[in-house]
């Protein structure tokens, strides 16, 4: 069980990173929300593990703090939600949101991320009520922060867009809605990052 890396990142390849420890380059899947919190390329960083052994992969999900990974390893126990699903969650909305919506049964707001359909969301909100109470979500993420904005950048590069549009795809939302998304908040200067996090903010 590999459960802790320490390491320098490489790369930034959302919903994806590459750490290297010992000359060994790490993939990890991480949350859009714990990707926003990470150091910049070339420092080091820490990341707490899941490690999700397949018939035909072995996958590395990662998080900024113990109890992220702990809330994760709780969205995962539901009937019917795998870890790529689980990815998909606490990308599209903060672990306050989340908590939040289980909680008041928000079952309209569920519903809008990727791969959630009605019965999913009633299946969370039935099996995790209980098991967040007392979680303290404000204490399990750290929002991101919104960047300022900045008018006197050159045009934004397309392939920052591009990028943005597959890290979505990859979390499971269609084609056409992914593209959309993006192309509705993109401003001049904006990164991937956050081209990413707009757009999962106004799909939530």
């Amino acid at each position: 069980m590999i459960g802790r890396l320490r390491g320098t990142l490489i790369e930034k390849l959302p919903p994806q990173i590459l750490i290297e420890i010992g000359g060994i380059g790490y993939e990890v899947q991480m949350p859009m929300s714990c990707i926003y919190e990470l150091p910049n390329i070339g420092e080091e960083a820490i990341i707490y593990t899941h490690f999700v052994v397949r018939e035909d992969a072995q996958l590395l999900y990662g998080f900024n703090t113990v109890s992220e990974r702990a809330l994760f390893r709780e969205v995962i126990k539901a009937n019917g939600v795998g870890p790529k699903m689980g990815l998909a969650i606490l990308s599209g909305m903060t672990a306050n949101q989340f908590v939040s919506c289980v909680e008041k049964e928000d079952i309209s707001t569920l519903i809008k991320l990727p791969g959630v359909g009605k019965k999913t969301a009633e299946r969370l909100v039935v099996e995790m009520k209980d098991r967040l109470k007392g979680w303290g979500a404000g204490d399990l993420f750290t929002p991101a922060t919104d960047a300022a904005p900045i008018d006197s950048v050159p045009a934004l590069a397309q392939n920052a867009q591009d990028e943005a549009i597959s890290a979505l795809l990859a979390l499971g939302y269609k084609p056409p809605q992914a593209s959309k998304a993006v192309s509705q908040i993109a401003k001049a200067g904006m990164s991937c990052e956050e081209l990413i996090r707009e757009a999962l903010k106004s799909m939530v």
